[in-house]
């Protein structure tokens, strides 16, 4: 297939700095207030807005992996559409997806294999202001260093696609599947933390059919990880829970924020 070059960043300089210095500075201080404790996962659920709101809370999620983060050489990210609605799942054409830090290979022969479904397109579009994905890699760069990406935007699909989907990517103890949402929207903060409350028990019991609509923006992706760990049998972990009361002192409309841990049971 044709490839463009480069996926350029979106949002840096608005979701984190632009400038690497002050951006590997900020992962380090995040990382150190984590909690680094706990097994390490096969896939991990953690938040997607800008490092202020959500960077802690992405932070206890990924420190999971430092322990193992030798051991991986292949990311399978997946995160919602936000600004361009289309049905299925959207690869990007690009061999590189860029950050202030470096440029991260896609695993292009991956890709490759997966547009083979009739599920997945390269939509360019659907990636080119998109937040959901390019957050995540500063994180992924700063512990990991080198990895090739396999990076999915999805649309409306539905949760045994997005298994099937999953299982094709699975691989072994070198791929970390990274599922990227946010939980509710702009509840007051009491109402938003019994809401996520709700949903983080539906996470903890992998049951897809219980992720409503307005329990998190990733639903989509969400629901495809829970189908497939019910059906694998893990086991789900809650790691943290909050939302921008917590982070932000902005108690009157707030977004919820988790970071759960997904375990293959031997």
């Amino acid at each position: 297939m044709t490839t463009e070059a480069v996926r350029e960043p979106a949002v840096a300089g608005m979701f984190y700095p632009a400038n690497a210095g002050e951006l590997e500075g900020m992962l380090v201080e995040l990382l150190d207030g984590a909690r680094d404790t706990g097994r390490a996962p096969k896939a991990l659920i953690a938040p997607h807005a800008g490092y202020r709101f959500s960077g802690p809370t992405a932070a206890h999620a990924y420190a999971r992996i430092a322990p193992v983060a030798d051991r991986i050489r292949r990311v399978v990210l997946l995160g919602p559409a936000h600004r361009w609605p289309f049905r299925g799942i959207a690869a990007h054409s690009a061999a590189y997806f860029r950050t202030p830090l470096s440029d991260v290979p896609v695993d292009e022969p991956a890709r490759d294999a997966v547009l083979q479904r009739p599920d997945v397109q390269t939509l360019d579009a659907a990636h080119a202001g998109e937040h959901s994905l390019e957050v995540h890699l500063p994180f992924l760069q700063h512990l990991v260093g080198d990895f090739q990406l396999v990076p999915l935007v999805l649309g409306d699909a539905d949760a045994d696609a997005v298994a099937s989907l999953l299982n094709e990517l699975w691989g072994g103890p070198e791929t970390l599947i990274v599922i990227s949402t946010d939980l509710s929207h702009f509840l007051d903060y009491d109402s938003a933390v019994a809401r996520d409350r709700q949903t983080a028990e539906q996470i903890l019991a992998c049951r897809p059919e219980g992720i409503d609509d307005d329990a998190a923006c990733g639903r989509v992706p969400l629901r495809g990880l829970l189908a497939a760990g019910r059906e694998r049998g893990m086991a789900m972990e809650l790691i943290d829970l909050c939302n921008t009361g917590d982070t932000a002192d902005i108690r009157d409309r707030v977004v919820g924020y988790a970071a759960f841990a997904a375990h293959e049971v031997a």
